[in-house]
């Protein structure tokens, strides 16, 4: 069958697709960021009681207690980004959902387990004594389901020639595992997870103490190494994922693939200048390069998955029904929304 004839004819969209396309990129530019310090956090916790070591440091007592606030910031800024997603490609995420139903639906409840187990991690950190790494290591478990099958579901949704497989088995749990990119992709997410876990680790005792504390020098020292090491490892499986890429992305022959290049390559060299100023514990600096290079692959994301898509379907032919007042009470309550959560922080 043509895979083509399986792709459901797109809703209208309120306003031009540009739009959605920013508020998607910054939107999931906050979640991932947040996904980062929630996941990479908890890992590094879990290597410490592990090892045996720090198992009652500052460190180790420091996530447990923001552990259940970083999970509930991450799924809710996840909302919105998502929501974005269904907007300009949500004929192509409905199908792939369905067929991957069972565990596309089970997320509600691994979540939940996640959820509930940071709150006992939190609250009975002392009495756990060494039984915390079970606790924490049955939450990373349950963020590891969970952020696999989300990249199974994105994979997914821009590959329509897999589709076809639902009329030999339709029961909803068709995972996208033939897909080369899958692993890689994966794996590139979780470990920059554990970068930027080690750098928030960094940043956070350098901002309450200083970098003067001796104690604080410490962990400063430590968030820094997780993170130029798991940035290093992050390098080659990189490559992996390029190397996974069907065969003409990567290109100057068009405007798409000569951006794709770019950014990656831009992305790249943020990367390295923050693995140097990482080694020598510069924190700021190594954050700055961080930040810019999410961002940077945040933008080459989105241009693969242009080219994914392109015999497919495009953003830029969606059909247009105008409609503005919708679009301006979100920016408002997006703003008026980002102040509050602020202030609260604070």
């Amino acid at each position: 069958m043509d895979p083509a004839a399986l792709i459901p004819t797109p809703d209208a969209i309120p306003v031009h697709w540009g739009w959605f396309q920013l508020l998607l990129s910054l939107t999931f530019f906050l979640h991932i960021l947040l996904m980062n310090v929630m996941f990479g956090t908890a890992f590094i916790a879990l290597v410490s009681h592990v090892r045996g070591d720090n198992a009652s440091s500052p460190c180790a007592e420091a996530i447990s207690r923001t552990l259940p606030f970083t999970i509930a910031f991450t799924v809710n800024f996840g909302v919105a980004p998502l929501l974005f997603v269904q907007v300009l490609y949500g004929h192509l995420m409905y199908v792939s959902s369905i067929l991957i139903a069972v565990f596309w639906l089970s997320i509600v409840a691994l979540l939940f387990g996640a959820y509930s187990l940071a709150y006992v991690y939190k609250y009975r950190y002392a009495y756990l004594g060494n039984r915390r790494f079970l606790v924490i290591g049955l939450i990373t478990m349950l963020l590891l389901i969970i952020a696999f099958i989300f990249v199974n579901n994105l994979t997914l949704m821009q590959e329509p020639a897999r589709w076809n497989r639902y009329f030999d088995q339709h029961q909803g749990l068709l995972l996208n595992l033939a897909d080369p990119m899958l692993l890689p992709r994966y794996l590139h997410f979780m470990v920059s997870a554990v970068a930027v876990g080690g750098l928030a680790i960094a940043f956070s005792f350098y901002w309450q103490r200083g970098k003067n504390d001796p104690a604080a020098k410490h962990w400063i020292a430590s968030g820094c190494r997780w993170f130029s090491y798991a940035t290093l490892v992050n390098f080659i499986i990189g490559l992996w994922f390029l190397t996974s890429l069907p065969t003409g992305l990567l290109t100057t022959s068009n405007t798409t693939g000569q951006f794709l290049l770019f950014t990656l390559g831009s992305g790249i060299l943020f990367a390295i200048a923050a693995v140097v100023f990482g080694v020598s514990h510069r924190v700021i600096p190594a954050l700055s390069c961080t930040l810019a290079t999410i961002a940077l692959m945040i933008a080459a994301r989105s241009l693969l998955r242009t080219s994914l898509l392109a015999p497919w379907f495009s953003v830029a032919q969606s059909p247009l029904a105008p409609s503005y007042p919708p679009l301006f009470f979100f920016l408002f309550f997006l703003i008026a929304g980002l102040a509050l959560i602020v202030w609260m922080v604070r």
